[in-house]
Parts: C-alpha cells; structure tokens; sequence
C-alpha cells in the first residue's frame, strides 16, 4: 500500500485514507464538535500524508507517522482559526478547574504548564490528551504497563491544575 501511494496510485491512496479515516476522523472530532471542520482538518492531513509518503522509513507504525501528520494538520488549522481555539480539554470529572474553563487560556499558557511536566508524565499527556492514543498502545510504545500510563496521565493532569489554577483565577477576577 505505501509503495502503491508513492508511485501515486490512487487506489492504493484510497484504501490507504479508507483504513485510517475513521480513527484519524476520531482524533480531531476530540477537538472540535464540528464534523465539517474536523473532515477538513483530516483530508488536509491525508494530502500531507501523501505528499510525504516517500519519506516514511518503515521504522514505526504506518498509523503513528500517519496520526502525527494528521495532527500536525489538526494544529496548523488551529494556529490559523484561533478563536475555536480547543486544544487542550480537561476532561469533565477534572473538578479542581472548572468544564470550559481551559477556553480562557492563551495556547503558549498552556503549552508553557505541559513543558514543565516530568519527560515521561509529559509525553504520556501528549500521546493520550492531545494525539488521542489509548493507555495501551501507549503502553507498548513506551514500554510500561497501562496502570503506570494512566498514573503518568493522573499526575500530569493534578499538576497541570495547580499550575494553570492561578492563572485560571487571575482570568476570572479580571472578567469581574
């Protein structure tokens, strides 16, 4: 099939974009509740995907290279349309910062809180709340039980709160 995409073959594009649709369509739908947008956000990843099919070395999964650059799709339409920007959802059982909340941070306030992370509670954050990938293929990728992903992804998201609840303070005193 990854031959068949690059020499351009279409049908071996369609049964490529067919096989990793509906969970690429999943990840973005993560993001925004807007299936327009989110179909629109995955194609523009798939044309990235063919566009650099060549390049992929066989090193990983054809659905991690495939995820990331749909992702990296998903994040350039974001950086583009700011004001939908929901990037990062704390999920709705998180109490210690209150549903929406996370829509009154700045994306660098965000990201600036994440980097400060442990390495590994860092990119279990990143792999699981924004590239969408379960505690099991998480798992196998890092090496680790699933038990100690989801221990990394309680511990960064308590962290996260600490950090980013002055912040979220500071917004609500201002708005009055």
């Amino acid at each position: 099939m990854v031959q068949g995409c690059t020499r351009n073959e279409r049908r071996a594009q369609e049964a490529l974009y067919r096989k990793f649709f509906p969970e690429m369509m999943r990840m973005c739908m993560r993001y925004t509740k807007d299936q327009t947008v989110a179909i629109e956000m995955v194609n523009n990843g798939f044309l990235r995907v063919f566009k650099k099919i060549h390049t992929f070395g066989f090193k990983g999964s054809l659905e991690g290279w495939v995820r990331k650059l749909v992702y990296h799709s998903m994040a350039d339409y974001f950086r583009e349309n700011a004001r939908y920007m929901h990037f990062l959802m704390l999920e709705d059982y998180d109490q210690a910062v209150p549903e929406r909340s996370h829509e009154q941070f700045y994306e660098e306030d965000i990201l600036k809180a994440v980097r400060t992370l442990p390495p590994v509670s860092q990119e279990v954050f990143r792999l699981y709340a924004i590239e969408g990938y379960s505690h099991a293929e998480i798992a196998e990728n890092m090496q680790m039980s699933e038990g100690t992903s989801k221990w990394h992804l309680s511990t960064a998201r308590q962290k996260l709160r600490e950090l980013l609840r002055p912040q979220y303070l500071y917004y609500n005193e201002a708005k009055g």
